[in-house]
């Protein structure tokens, strides 16, 4: 119950506060997490040229990388902001997508976490397990791992990295140290909308922006969009398909509020 309330307080931080959130993002999902930004609360910016990079970030409550359309101008720009973001104690939060798939991704995702202090990074269970050093199969940007030894894989690569770590699947798992909270808020549907991790990482990020309680954040932001998932899919009509869920995910985190929170919340630890 007291995580619940404070993730409660971290929502209205946020509403009362409207942090910038930048993002360095990929263009498949780019204007659904700046949305997703605006629904909940905070001021979305998505900037990634390495002219404006630091600049930008400098005004920011956080910073959300996103490795899901990887070039070589945006590497070079999420370093320069992620190194500028370190220097300021701007929260940074990587959502390293699809890592593993290519080399291309994995040897990013290795630079980024060599030459950037992340606060918090989410992803699948593979791609967790992936950056934790194991051998998993990969589909794409999707994953293929089971959940087994989640918990584990979880708090050691948060104590590695010394961030928290959170893993999103039916079961979501929250790491920091050795403190973890389960989540195991969510439908199946959200997994038929593209980008439905990334607007995660960027809810993630919103709740940074206001709060430096990374961990609160990182639970916040993946409760958040399971609890909005059931709500939108209570809503939906018989005859009403993905589309309209999407409309009515929107929605839901719109209306978000600390009593729908913390009745709604179901966290195990």
């Amino acid at each position: 119950m007291e995580l619940l309330k404070a993730i409660a307080e971290n929502l209205t931080s946020v509403k009362e506060k409207s942090p910038l959130i930048h993002h360095i993002t990929n263009y498949v999902t780019v204007n659904d997490c700046a949305n997703m930004v605006l629904a909940l609360g905070g001021s979305p910016v998505m900037a990634d040229d390495i002219e404006e990079v630091q600049q930008m970030v400098s005004f920011a409550g956080a910073l959300v990388i996103n490795i899901g359309t990887l070039n070589q101008r945006t590497i070079e720009s999420m370093i320069a902001a992620g190194k500028k973001a370190n220097e300021l104690g701007i929260p940074v939060i990587l959502d390293p997508v699809g890592v593993g798939a290519t080399d291309l991704r994995t040897k990013t995702a290795d630079r980024l976490l060599k030459e950037v202090k992340m606060s918090v990074i989410r992803g699948n269970m593979s791609e967790i397990k992936i950056l934790s050093g194991l051998n998993v199969e990969i589909k794409g940007v999707d994953s293929a791992a089971d959940d087994t030894d989640g918990r584990e894989i979880a708090v050691g690569l948060s104590k590695r990295l010394n961030c928290a770590v959170a893993i999103t699947g039916a079961v979501d798992i929250i790491a920091e140290g050795d403190k973890v909270c389960l989540i195991s808020n969510g439908d199946k549907i959200l997994s038929k909308v593209t980008g439905t991790g990334c607007m995660s990482t960027s809810l993630i990020g919103t709740y940074a922006g206001a709060s430096k309680d990374y961990f609160t954040a990182a639970v916040a932001g993946v409760m958040t969009m399971g609890l909005a998932g059931e709500l939108a899919f209570k809503s939906l009509e018989s005859e009403d398909g993905i589309g309209t869920f999407k409309v009515r995910l929107f929605d839901e985190i719109y209306k978000m509020n600390e009593e729908k929170l913390i009745s709604g919340g179901k966290l195990l630890f």
